[in-house]
């Protein structure tokens, strides 16, 4: 259950739609719940139900309203949810297991009703952990009695699910210190990126690049979602301290920041910055390898809260990378073993800029920086290794912790539709 799926942008959909395929390789039915395509900016609507590779989807319409407008957003994710709902009436799309993620963030309450009616075991995906995250935001007070009534019923979801899975050991930490008791079944699992579908290239080779005259520039690039988690703050101060230099930074994407950032460059002069839109999967690798250095960043106090997959992807292209984040972050832990880029906190800028003379200066420490994300990655974050790790964790779900035989693809005509 997620309301985005591919062809929608959100990097949730493209993930879902990665570990569906992954657990069908693995022998289970899969069928996805989904929304219709909204989430960068119109798209045309995807078949009502189809069959992907295998994996059976169906969509609802109601979801795609005001897609761009956060309360447009929430009312499409609340009618999404009640779709939700009646679908999974039908026992035989309810499967042995339900999958549900936080897209909407309200969503794994519905799979706790299910629970309710139907004793219908669920597992939770977290990728964004909500009212903290409005909370953080300033968006709603913390003692609302709103972020109240949702952390009660993210502790009673939580309580009842078979599984739990989040994507960074601080996450965990929040949800166990949120609601005791439920560590034991929380599951760490990183996003991921296809090593396949994005490799090296050289700029020199690469048509993004050339389009955009990028390949004879130093290329500093934030690829993703600018939305109110991510500090832009930072990279466009480091903008202005670069104006003068050969360097480009290039935002490719959308959310809440990017006119902002978009019209602070504008006011200020900046002709080191391009501003360009979402692109589709199969553009992705060109973009993310039209550049010198990749940007990952977080305002101060989500940590553990979201984690940007664009981390797994920057890796894959075998490009440095810069985070900016606070200094318990995961992200600093994964460049320090991983060795491929460096760590900055909020604000500083000026650590920033030292960071990206020295990448110019040092083109074969760029590169060897590069190369170590791409094979730590490969080691650890490719769609086959996630796939593995939630496999496990269902297995557990469906059959308890004692051992059972791994499940390995059958004939199509054997799968049974479990998921």
């Amino acid at each position: 259950m997620t309301q985005f799926f591919p062809p929608d942008y959100a990097p949730t959909g493209q993930l879902m739609a990665e570990l569906a395929q992954g657990l069908r390789v693995q022998g289970m039915g899969v069928q996805v719940f989904a929304g219709q395509p909204g989430y960068a900016y119109d798209r045309a609507l995807a078949p009502q139900e189809e069959v992907v590779n295998g994996v059976v989807v169906r969509r609802t319409r109601t979801s795609r309203l005001w897609p761009q407008r956060i309360r447009g957003r929430a009312v499409g994710g609340l009618l999404y949810c009640l779709r939700s709902l009646v679908k999974l009436l039908h026992p035989a799309r309810r499967g042995d297991l339900v999958l549900v993620t936080t897209e909407p963030p309200y969503l794994p309450v519905l799979a706790y009703l299910l629970h309710c009616l139907f004793k219908q075991p669920y597992l939770c995906i977290v990728y964004d952990l909500y009212p903290e995250v409005a909370v953080a935001l300033r968006v709603v007070p913390r003692h609302h009695r709103l972020a109240r009534l949702w952390q009660w019923l993210n502790c009673l979801t939580w309580r009842h699910a078979e599984a739990i899975v989040v994507v960074s050991h601080t996450m965990k930490e929040r949800i166990a210190n949120q609601c005791p008791g439920v560590s034991d079944k929380i599951s760490v699992i990183h996003n991921w990126a296809d090593p396949g579908l994005i490799y090296p290239r050289p700029k020199a080779d690469n048509w993004f690049a050339l389009r955009h005259g990028l390949h004879q520039v130093f290329t500093v690039l934030y690829s993703g979602n600018m939305g109110r988690c991510h500090d832009l703050d930072t990279v466009m101060a480091t903008a202005k301290a670069l104006r003068h230099a050969p360097i480009r930074f290039v935002f490719v994407g959308g959310g809440a920041k990017r006119q902002p950032c978009a019209d602070q460059a504008q006011a200020a002069g900046l002709t080191n910055c391009l501003f360009l839109p979402y692109q589709s999967k199969a553009d992705l690798p060109y973009s993310l390898t039209a550049c010198d250095l990749s940007l990952v960043s977080l305002v101060p106090g989500v940590e553990g809260l979201v984690a940007p997959s664009k981390l797994y992807s920057s890796m894959a292209a075998g490009r440095p990378v810069a985070a900016i984040c606070e200094h318990h972050s995961y992200l600093r832990s994964l460049l320090a073993e991983g060795g491929f880029g460096r760590a900055f906190s909020n604000g500083d800028s000026q650590g920033l800029a030292a960071f990206i003379h020295t990448l110019m200066a040092n083109p074969a420490l760029a590169q060897q920086m590069g190369d170590r994300g791409r094979r730590y990655m490969q080691q650890k974050f490719t769609p086959e290794q996630g796939a593995l790790r939630y496999v496990e964790v269902v297995e557990n779900c469906l059959y308890g912790p004692s051992p059972a035989p791994r499940i390995h693809a059958p004939p199509p005509q054997a799968a049974a539709s479990r998921l």
